[in-house]
């Protein structure tokens, strides 16, 4: 008897950075406004309901988040990152970066 050979192939799993702080709580998308050493302050726009005129605004949050070292070389600015929630690492540091969405405009 003759075995038929089963070819299988192997599924390459994206690159997840570890590390020993871990993430939880809300998930934001936001552009790279500043880079500094091992952090990244990133902005975006949301809305909010005031109830006093029963309208919306528009309001632009800035959050600093850790960068991974892992990470530093491809996240420039203008990028649009996605950053996690994690216990404070320092007086400002409250998130981290999770991944790179989309390259920013080189000019």
């Amino acid at each position: 008897m003759e075995r038929k050979k089963i070819e299988t192939k192997i599924e390459e799993k994206p690159k997840i950075v570890e590390t020993k702080i871990k993430t939880r709580g809300k998930i934001f998308e936001g552009t790279v406004i500043k880079k500094f050493p091992k952090r990244v302050l990133i902005e975006f726009q949301r809305m909010v309901y005031v109830r006093k005129y029963e309208r919306y605004t528009r309001t632009r949050t800035k959050i600093h988040a850790r960068l991974l070292e892992e990470m530093e070389k491809e996240i420039n600015v203008g990028d649009l990152i996605k950053v996690q929630e994690c216990r404070p690492l320092s007086k400002i540091i409250h998130f981290m970066v999770i991944k790179k969405i989309k390259s920013g405009d080189k000019k």
